[in-house]
């Protein structure tokens, strides 16, 4: 099924008038890609496995130029398949879009009215990265800039392992070292985590940083005992090591590590309520899972945060990366590697974005996100 959607309302705007930067935007044409990417090792969690991702794409278009969304069907945290949420895209999102165009200046206003109409956190995240980087292309602007940002800095992340065998686990480890890699995150949560900690700190040394991500799988008595035996290894933090706040703040009065809240931390409501409880010392921010870039930096604002990929390809990684740049103006850096170089994982892509260079994204100022797709890799991966 074709996923256009045209508009009605054609801009007469000159060429020279597009490139400013307090001028409204007319929107005329959505295109909703789903499509998929292979992993190069199959992805396995304590919530489960995948041996590929998938994803969609949004194709934003006005006045002669295009801005491109990304998000993840959260499929392994009970979340929408892609369909739904591209129906979303398509059925909520682009008729709030046409009810007024785009402010470049109130890309928020816009993203409002989506979530007005019972838009998802999924489907908001690729409709505001796609505004980011059609206002950027519209005035010239990198996408950094537009959110607040001075300069962009490169981007340090840590290396990704699946669970896994200890033989796999070495494996693994090494390659992502041989790249120049320094933090780990370990899948955790599951039989036989505390000796994958073990390996990994036994094969890579003391040089380097280890975290472990349960995904929420262990109740406190599992944690309060798998969090120390781990910590033996030297761990920086463990990310949603239980379910929920409550539980955090109980884990705490038990352990003395360093605990990061993922998926229970959705909003800078939860937010607010996490650093009330006294529940967390930092939050691992998805985009995708937040619903785009303002509601990242709005949570950076409350607690130090640091970004994570929800395993998306090209586009979505680039906007957490400029994203990444506002994080020391609004006050919320966690001060730790963030976790985006998940696109390394994958056996395929469908376009270059941000650049990478040994355990570094290289963000630019080229206007907008700075993405260029492959058009006949997307065709060769798309769902639809």
């Amino acid at each position: 099924m074709r996923s256009r959607i045209r508009s009605t309302t054609r801009s007469s705007a000159s060429p020279s008038s597009r490139r400013k930067y307090h001028r409204r935007v007319l929107l005329e044409e959505i295109e909703v890609i789903p499509y998929s990417l292979p992993f190069r090792d199959p992805y396995v969690t304590a919530r489960g496995e995948l041996n590929e991702r998938e994803l969609i794409l949004v194709r934003l278009r006005g006045e002669g130029l295009e801005g491109l969304g990304e998000t993840a069907s959260l499929a392994l945290r009970g979340g929408a398949g892609v369909d739904e949420i591209a129906a979303e895209i398509r059925g909520r999102c682009w008729p709030a879009l046409l009810d007024g165009g785009v402010e470049p200046e109130r890309i928020w206003s816009a993203i409002a009215r989506c979530r007005n109409r019972g838009a998802s956190a999924e489907a908001l995240a690729a409709v505001d990265i796609a505004l980011h980087d059609l206002v950027g292309r519209a005035s010239g602007n990198p996408v950094w800039r537009l959110v607040g940002a001075e300069q962009a800095n490169p981007v340090v992340c840590n290396a990704t392992l699946p669970a896994a065998n200890p033989s796999e686990t070495r494996r693994m480890a090494e390659q992502w070292r041989a790249q120049g890699f320094r933090t780990f995150k370990l899948e955790v949560g599951l039989p036989g985590d505390v000796t994958q900690g073990a390996t990994v700190r036994q094969t890579l040394g003391t040089e380097v940083d280890i975290r472990v991500d349960a995904n929420g799988a262990w109740s406190v008595e599992d944690a309060a005992e798998r969090l120390p035996a781990l910590a033996s290894h030297d761990i920086e933090l463990a990310e949603q090591p239980v379910g929920t706040f409550e539980q955090m703040v109980e884990l705490r009065r038990r352990v003395d590590v360093r605990i990061a809240a993922d998926e229970s931390l959705v909003s800078p409501f939860d937010a607010r309520r996490a650093r009330h409880l006294g529940a967390c010392e930092v939050a691992a921010v998805k985009v995708a899972k937040v619903g785009g870039l303002g509601a990242a930096l709005e949570i950076a604002e409350v607690m130090p945060t640091y970004l994570s990929s929800a395993l998306e390809g090209p586009v979505g990684i680039a906007a957490a990366a400029h994203a990444v740049q506002a994080l020391r103006y609004r006050g919320g850096d966690a001060g730790v590697a963030h976790g985006l170089a998940t696109e390394r994982m994958f056996s395929a892509t469908v376009g270059n974005g941000v650049t990478a260079e040994g355990d570094r994204l290289l963000v630019d100022d080229r206007p907008g996100l700075g993405v260029e797709l492959d058009e006949d890799a997307l065709a060769a991966r798309r769902l639809d």
